[in-house]
């Protein structure tokens, strides 16, 4: 099964509706955005996030922020929490760098979203390079039981 047949198929089990779309290379955030029709923060970075116990989840950061380590952790309840590897994150997530999606990954990861995209249409990876998804960030947050907290500092 290809990476989009996966995302689809993972979406329509949780009554997702998703747009996957062909994207041209860009060479910046701004460049991405304007390249789909949008606001930087409206593209969505999925950041997957290795715990001390080898487990992972999913962080959701919109565009021209990044993760707070210390917002993250204290909602987590851990001590530690890290970037993985990137073979680290293929072999969690069934998805490379770059790519990487909460739907149809091949572990169902929780899923901790920055309160700051709530309300929007945005877009994220599309499990494979060259494509992004569109989905709107309510009902991802709904399908997957997300957890929306304040887990980002502006870039």
């Amino acid at each position: 099964m290809s990476a989009h047949e996966r995302v689809r198929s993972a979406a329509a089990a949780r009554g997702l509706e998703i747009e996957i779309r062909e994207r041209p290379q860009a060479s910046s955030l701004a460049e991405a955005a304007e390249t789909l029709g949008l606001q930087p923060s409206d593209i969505v970075k999925t950041l997957v996030v290795k715990r001390s116990d080898d487990s992972y989840l999913f962080a959701l950061v919109p565009g021209g922020r990044s993760i707070s380590w210390p917002k993250l952790r204290a909602i987590v309840g851990v001590n530690k929490l890290r970037l993985p590897e990137a073979d680290l994150a293929l072999a969690a997530t069934g998805y490379e760098r770059g790519t990487i999606v909460p739907i149809g990954s091949t572990t169902d990861w929780p899923v901790y979203v920055d309160e700051t995209i709530l309300g929007r249409r945005v877009a994220m990876g599309a499990g494979s390079h060259g494509y992004s998804l569109f989905v709107d960030a309510d009902e991802l947050i709904r399908a997957y039981d997300a957890t929306v907290a304040d887990i980002s500092v502006p870039e």
